[in-house]
């Protein structure tokens, strides 16, 4: 991890790279930001829904290939298809796919093993790691600005995880750990994607590294088969729905908001908004899923709410 950030600032520094692009109004970011995470608490239950009909690697690789022919479409229209970009961005845009790669397949695996409300609310875990490596590694706000509000969110995410671990699945211990893996992953993308949006458009670097996460998937489809076994026929109407879901909204649409916003307002105050994807993964998998939430669910939910309440009080008196 520490590699990958150091890469990220080096690279950030190099002689003769342009100027910085302009940033995105605060408002526009924060908007951006917590559509991200609406969508994202989406996705959780539409990732658990495919898992019915698609094995974990193909579903990641459907979806990357779908949200991949949106963005070159999109990039195209917008930016005319002119890519230009140093070996030194090259050789980040490879290690930030690796954080694509491991966020979407690795959530995708441990939703073999946990229910859709429990992986939603361990993602909730994403502030503390993103926010403790942002703020101690790049520095972008105070650590102790960002701590307190960011541990009030972890514990509603706490509290929900241990009201819920007797069903949280068949085999919990491997299901949450791959989880958290894929949050760690996202937390290392998005810290050093912003470095490189100084240089590069949110949109360039959208579709690049979910590129290389698409290429560098394809090979692990022979160890992992299910409907390549079963036949396209085997498919259900319901789990078609939700894997255009994940390609269109959780991929296409949320993780370019997702980039847009953590360029206005950095990967710190933009994970801890990044609390909400539990909420909303919460209440769709209790509406969709019939999974159960109860009276401690909704205590969790109410802190991780104030500690978005917080932190944004807390960075706003500071001006960041």
């Amino acid at each position: 991890m520490r590699c990958l950030v150091e890469y990220c600032l080096t690279a950030s520094r190099n002689d003769g790279i342009p100027v910085a692009m302009n940033r995105p109004s605060t408002s526009v970011a924060y908007a951006s930001v917590v559509l991200a995470a609406v969508l994202w608490g989406g996705s959780i239950v539409a990732q658990k829904m495919a898992l019915g009909s698609f094995s974990a690697v193909e579903a990641s690789v459907l979806r990357d290939i779908g949200g991949l022919v949106i963005l070159l479409v999109i990039w195209w229209s917008k930016e005319g298809g002119a890519l230009k970009i140093n070996r030194a961005d090259m050789g980040l845009l490879g290690l930030l796919g690796l954080g694509v790669l491991g966020n979407h397949l690795l959530i995708l695996m441990g939703l073999n093993y946990v229910s859709g409300a429990v992986g939603g609310v361990i993602i909730g875990s994403s502030p503390v790691v993103t926010t403790f490596l942002s703020a101690l590694l790049i520095r972008d706000v105070p650590l102790h600005a960002i701590l307190p509000g960011a541990l009030l969110s972890f514990a509603g995410v706490g509290l929900v995880s241990v009201a819920g671990f007797q069903s949280v699945g068949e085999r919990p211990l491997l299901g949450g750990t791959l989880v958290f893996l894929g949050v760690v992953s996202w937390a290392l993308y998005s810290i050093g994607s912003r470095s490189i949006m100084e240089r590069i458009s949110a949109l360039t670097v959208n579709w690049t590294t979910l590129a290389v996460a698409t290429v560098l998937q394809i090979p692990l489809l022979w160890t992992d088969q299910k409907v390549m076994d079963a036949g396209i026929a085997s498919v259900t109407t319901s789990d078609w729905l939700a894997l255009g879901y994940l390609v269109i909204f959780a991929t296409a649409v949320a993780q370019q908001a997702w980039l847009f916003g953590v360029k206005g307002i950095g990967p710190s105050r933009a994970s801890v908004l990044g609390n909400l994807t539990p909420v909303a993964a919460i209440g769709l998998s209790a509406l969709l899923l019939n999974d159960s939430v109860g009276s401690i669910e909704i205590m969790g939910i109410c802190l991780i709410l104030a500690g978005v309440w917080l932190v944004n009080r807390q960075t706003a008196k500071l001006g960041h």
